[in-house]
């Protein structure tokens, strides 16, 4: 097959959108399909990092996202058109639509092509937190694009649950891949402990975007328990603002690869904070790597995190119950390790390689037509 992806998101911006997309990407080659992506440029001074991929990747114009300058906003420019029209796809795939999407999903409308538009970002709740207010514009806007699509795959039960909540149709589950082998408890390195909690202290860490919808600022509860050190990796424009609110806080800035692996295994326990997931790729990364959990109980981590066996799900928004959640973790070394081991051994299957089949088995149902089914649907 010959898929267009059109990603509002791609390499080398770090976040869960691009990430699945090259993944995907990758999977579709080693399967012998053809894809092509197309992409916001990235800001000048990232150009080139991303190196050769094993297909094509075509980029049109982009500017900063207002009060987060670290992503960039593709506009739908002609190249967009020109692009996806003379690669003459057989499937359009929108990966987390909204600017470059609602213009992909017309013009495979136009040109009668089937399309599968994949939800992977609260856009509602982060116009509340950005702007204050546009979540029903959001929603309006975001059904439209969707409805226009063939089919549209959630990342989770709750994200699925909140698309035919606001009118969405066709919707089906499809979850996201963890690298097993480079996520594993085996990454565990005495000396990264060692340089992080010289005192022997217990390990809490948070990976992932420093923004204000993430809510890291909730770890300052955490950060004030004794024998705790947190640990938080990543960063964003919201940096200045967490480090002040978590000043017992070790901050290691955005790491990826091997490094990043290594830095999850050597954890104890792993916190995540943001109310607004809609999968929680870093929750997913955590487990594969022999960590209990702690999360909010909203969005994909309620998919991710089985209370009682892999970890605990605490009300959003309150510091105190996730606090209260890792000093329970902290107390209990076994407890610690049962959780880890469980975590490891529910993630085990959730290879990209198996996910991408699942998603090849979603471009050949649309291909099919009306009444192929690859599983039963969250709505008809």
């Amino acid at each position: 097959m010959r898929i267009a992806i059109i990603t509002e998101s791609f390499a080398p911006d770090v976040n869960g959108v691009a990430h699945s997309v090259v993944r995907i990407a990758e999977h579709l080659v080693d399967a012998g399909h053809a894809p092509m992506v197309i992409a916001p440029a990235p800001a000048s001074s990232t150009r080139g990092v991303t190196g050769a991929q094993p297909y094509p990747v075509v980029r049109v114009p982009s500017v900063p996202m207002p009060r987060y300058r670290g992503l960039r906003l593709g506009l739908p420019s002609p190249r967009l058109s020109d692009a996806l029209i003379s690669y003459a796809p057989d499937i359009v795939h929108l990966a987390s639509p909204f600017l470059l999407g609602a213009r992909g999903v017309a013009l495979a409308g136009q040109h009668q092509l089937p399309s599968v538009a994949v939800y992977q970002t609260d856009v509602a709740s982060y116009a509340r937190t950005y702007v204050g207010r546009g979540s029903a514009t959001a929603w309006r806007w975001l059904r439209t694009i969707h409805n226009a699509a063939d089919r549209t795959l959630a990342p989770s039960t709750r994200a699925a649950a909140d698309l035919v909540e606001h009118g969405v149709e066709r919707v089906w589950l499809w979850r996201r891949g963890v690298d097993t082998e480079r996520f594993a408890p085996a990454r565990r390195h005495e000396l990264v402990r060692r340089a992080l909690a010289p005192n022997g202290e217990v390990l809490v860490g948070y990976v992932g975007r420093l923004a204000a919808e993430k809510r890291v600022d909730l770890l300052a509860e955490t950060c004030k328990l004794p024998g705790v050190r947190v640990v938080v990796i990543g960063d964003g424009p919201a940096r200045r603002d967490v480090e002040k609110a978590l000043p017992g806080a070790v901050f290691l800035g955005a790491r990826h690869g091997a490094q990043l692996a290594r830095l999850y295994a050597s954890l104890d326990i792993f916190a995540h904070t943001g109310p607004y997931e809609t999968f929680g790729q870093t929750v997913q990364e955590a487990l594969a790597s022999g960590l209990p959990v702690v999360a909010p109980a909203a969005g994909g981590p309620m998919d991710l995190v089985t209370p009682g066996l892999t970890g605990s799900l605490v009300p959003p928004g309150d510091g105190a119950a996730l606090a209260e959640a890792v000093a329970e973790l902290v107390a209990d070394p076994g407890l610690r390790q049962r959780y880890g081991s469980a975590a490891r051994a529910e993630v085990a299957a959730r290879s990209w390689a198996a996910v991408g089949d699942e998603l090849i088995a979603h471009y050949r149902a649309v291909l099919a037509g009306p009444g192929v089914p690859t599983q039963v649907p969250v709505a008809a």
